[in-house]
């Protein structure tokens, strides 16, 4: 039986500062498996720890505790130029994160795949031209057709945003209050409580009617 495509398993990261005595600033934890090819969206509060989150899941982030595994590989022991042939991490415009070297490269496992599983868009930039939007969805579609895992980090400011997480994500993730909530689908995103009040009043109202549209008329 393959291994999941991606677990963190009891993963934990603590900032810290001072001098002699270190006190904890900021704590995410998460504990999850996302075992087969599928478009994930990812949501919460700005400074909730979603960058993080995916900086520990491509290595570029050493997790405090807890392992980050891709296809039952760590990915923070293999070398860091072949990282992103197992998760690669797409900032806004689509750049590549840079990775934090604490680790002799010599002394890392090779990747043992050629090509990424898993694929993190960090609030991709859609632009809203004729058929743009379209032509990614589509791209993310390929790439959870050909096996891969798409994981889609947006912040939504406009209803749109929230018709596009609804159209194409299978599942979600909610990073709040330090910790990385799993949601079944949009409505039980939507039918959360700390989701909502995100959101705000019209945002909310937007979202429910999305939820709306997608509920089948009874017959």
């Amino acid at each position: 039986m393959a291994a999941p495509l991606l677990v963190l398993d009891d993963v934990r990261k603590v900032y810290t500062r001072g001098g002699v005595i270190r006190r904890p600033t900021f704590t995410l934890q998460a504990n999850l498996s996302l075992d087969e090819p599928d478009i994930v969206g990812v949501v919460g509060p700005n400074g909730a720890g979603k960058t993080t989150l995916f900086e520990m899941m491509t290595g570029s982030n050493a997790p405090t505790s807890g392992r980050v595994l891709v296809a039952g590989t760590d990915i923070h022991g293999v070398k860091y130029r072949e990282r992103d042939r197992l998760a690669i991490h797409y900032h806004q415009s689509y750049q590549v994160r840079r990775f934090r070297k604490r680790i002799p490269s010599a002394f890392l496992a090779p990747s043992p795949t050629r090509t990424p599983l898993v694929h993190l868009f960090d609030e991709p930039q859609f632009n809203l031209q004729d058929g743009y939007i379209g032509f990614m969805l589509d791209f993310f579609r390929k790439l959870r057709d050909e096996g891969r895992l798409v994981v889609l980090c947006m912040h939504p400011t406009a209803a749109w945003h929230l018709d596009i997480l609804a159209e194409i994500a299978g599942r979600f993730l909610f990073v709040a209050g330090g910790g990385v909530t799993r949601m079944a689908d949009f409505g039980a995103l939507v039918a959360e409580p700390r989701f909502r009040s995100y959101l705000g009043p019209e945002m909310t109202k937007a979202a429910d009617a999305i939820c709306h549209r997608a509920t089948p008329i009874p017959t």
